[in-house]
């Protein structure tokens, strides 16, 4: 038995991180895949049934009993209160009035609205049709969240959808606790008002409990109570002690008191926040992964026999009514353009919570005499996949039809200035490519001005920054700023966002371990060239009049070719390979093949230029690129 149960976790592990690291190599949405992975496992080839069948009982329950509730209640909260930690208030200036609407009035829209379709197009009875709507509500983090990492939206709609998705999924839960109490009520022991106002002061007080658990958290971490190492596992463990606590209060408010948490420690402005942050995402990710795997999986051919025509004209009446409408009425007057209204009426897939409330209210529906509770959960899984699978295909292609997204291949950013860094992006502009040069000196974007290369005068990594920059648009970071040190935190500071793959650094000293003087590997991105030259040889390359050259690699003109004519001196910059950007590196070696652009760093055939005056305008290649 206890084997079983760990070669069950395996395979649901390597489902579920497969699935992601398979959309991410393909480019899908990762939760596509891992529900497709959950069905195949599930319902379709059995893999994850249990060797021993226990009547009446879904897989999961059969393998996992009476952990299996539990299991996914904790993950379901880690995974809320590591959205609410990613809520900063500083990202919704100038959308706070839109966010706002899409709670208020946007959540009781929705709930009337789903309420009437459930009742006149699913055919549910009354309390089950409310509760329904009322779980309706919610846009889960666990969908909205790798749809915007893959999409890429713009900052604005990025953060409206996000906001919306984590702050409306503990409402929907509360919702479905109100009316299942209110519909299962013993009117002998309790009224309608009794009733309603337990719920309210439950709900105040878990969202006392969740702010001042968050504010304790911070003020811990701030004063430097608790050890660097000792900070991911004591949030941990508040937050279970906070879901815990809130749950004994009401049902299900354990939800809402842990996205308070989140949301009250995001915004204590605490030095570590970044790391806590990363930690908690590490955690999400595999809890994501593994939670869909085991819903899916644990669908039955009992559950999937209920499906009928009103359920499926149902859900389409949510995905094409019900949410245009709630969305367009709830954000008249909101300052909102019409493109992101357009898109957050058509974005809002379900997930998880979702899924885990109706899977839990079904049941005590039907046990108090409501025989269409049986169908709410899958009625759930309809919603889930239905969302996901139209809004994970659909809303990168929207986006960029409605302007809200970056239609551009990958873009370049160069984090320092100087006349060198001016001249590569020079380079990128000719051959349309995305770039940005950034720096925090006026002075040293002078030459990249001159040049008409786009800039960001500002200190790349503050926190100011991100509300201003939209990062989404970036494949790749050059740090070849002239301090190695600040090289070296900025490619620390957005690896996470662009991976440590695509980002590149000059400057790190010295290529022996042991040299002193040489920063650590851990804190520095992949060394720009093959060379591994420093900043302070690329400008003086650049004074005596280096040029980048562009070649395409043929049939005509070989990669031998291209390298002989390269020659000892030059060196490659990056490849453009089926529209993918290939930096050169000393980590990476990358050689040429046909089909291949080639971008590289060479000696001028004619005599030196000089230095121009004051070192402003930068040097390009005269005439157009080679081919």
């Amino acid at each position: 038995r206890m084997e079983h149960l760990v070669l069950v976790v395996v395979i649901i592990g390597v489902l579920g991180v497969g699935a992601q690291w398979l959309a991410w190599r393909l480019n899908l949405p990762a939760i596509v895949l891992m529900s497709i992975a959950g069905l195949l496992a599930g319902p379709v080839f059995g893999i994850l049934r249990p060797m021993h069948e226990i009547a009446g009982l879904s897989p999961m329950d059969a393998l996992f009993g009476d952990l299996y509730q539990p299991m996914i209640a904790i993950a379901v909260a880690v995974i809320l209160f590591e959205g609410g930690l990613s809520l900063n208030f500083s990202e919704i200036r100038g959308l706070s009035k839109g966010v706002l609407r899409l709670i208020f009035p946007g959540v009781p829209l929705a709930w009337a609205f789903g309420a009437v379709a459930a009742y006149y197009v699913g055919e549910l009875s009354w309390p089950t049709a409310l509760l329904f709507a009322g779980v309706m509500v919610v846009t889960g983090p666990t969908v909205i969240i790798p749809l915007l990492r893959q999409s890429k939206l713009n900052v604005r709609p990025a953060a409206l959808l996000k906001w919306e998705g984590i702050v409306n999924d503990p409402i929907g839960a509360l919702l479905a606790v109100l009316v299942f109490k209110v519909i299962t009520l013993d009117y002998g022991e309790y009224s309608t008002g009794e009733v309603l106002g337990g719920l309210a002061i439950a709900a105040a007080l878990t969202t006392a409990l969740g702010f001042s658990l968050g504010k304790a958290a911070a003020t811990v971490f701030r004063r430097g109570w608790a050890p660097e190492y000792l900070k991911p596992p004591i949030l941990l463990t508040l937050v279970l002690v906070c879901f815990q606590i809130a749950n004994l209060l009401q049902d299900e408010a354990g939800l809402l008191a842990v996205t308070v948490m989140g949301v009250t420690i995001a915004n204590s402005r605490i030095s570590s926040i970044n790391e806590l942050r990363l930690f908690k995402e590490n955690i999400a990710v595999l809890l994501v992964s593994g939670v869909f795997v085991m819903l899916t999986a644990n669908l039955t051919p009992e559950i999937l026999s209920v499906i009928d025509l009103p359920m499926i004209a149902l859900i389409a009446v949510l995905l094409f009514i019900v949410r245009p409408m709630t969305v367009m009425v709830a954000t008249i007057g909101a300052g909102l353009p019409w493109q992101e209204r357009v898109l957050a009426g058509w974005i809002a897939p379900r997930g998880i919570v979702a899924v885990a409330v109706l899977s839990l209210f079904g049941t005590g529906l039907v046990e108090a005499g409501y025989a269409d509770g049986e169908r709410l959960v899958a009625l759930a899984f309809g919603m889930v996949f239905a969302t996901v699978i139209l809004h994970g295909f659909t809303i990168a292609p929207l986006a960029k039809a409605l302007n809200l997204a970056s239609r551009d291949r990958p873009g370049v950013l160069i984090v320092g200035g100087s006349p060198w860094s001016a001249s590569l992006g020079a380079m990128l502009v000719e051959m349309q490519i995305p770039v940005k040069i950034a720096d925090a000196s006026w002075r040293r974007l002078r030459p990249a001005r001159l040049a008409d290369v786009p800039t960001y005068y500002g200190e790349i990594l503050s926190e100011v920054t991100e509300h201003h920059l939209d990062l989404n648009r970036f494949g790749y970071l050059l740090a070849v700023g002239g301090n190695e040190a600040h090289n070296a935190l900025v490619c620390t500071d957005l690896a996470p966002e662009l991976g440590r793959a695509s980002i590149f650094q000059v400057n790190a000293r010295g290529k022996d371990d042991e040299d002193r003087r040489a920063l650590s590997f851990t804190l520095q991105g992949r060394t720009f060239l093959h060379s591994a030259v420093g900043l302070d040889e690329l400008i003086s390359r650049y004074h005596r009049g280096w040029v980048f050259q562009q070649k395409q690699v043929s049939e005509d003109y070989l990669p031998e070719a291209y390298l002989k004519d390269l020659g000892a001196e030059g060196e490659i910059i990056f490849f453009i390979r089926k529209s993918v950007l290939l930096f050169a590196s000393r980590e990476a070696p990358i050689k040429p093949e046909i089909g291949d652009i080639a971008l590289s760093y060479v000696p001028k055939a004619v005599e030196p230029i000089p230095a121009p005056p004051n070192g402003d305008k930068p040097a390009v290649a005269d005439g157009p690129s080679e081919n």
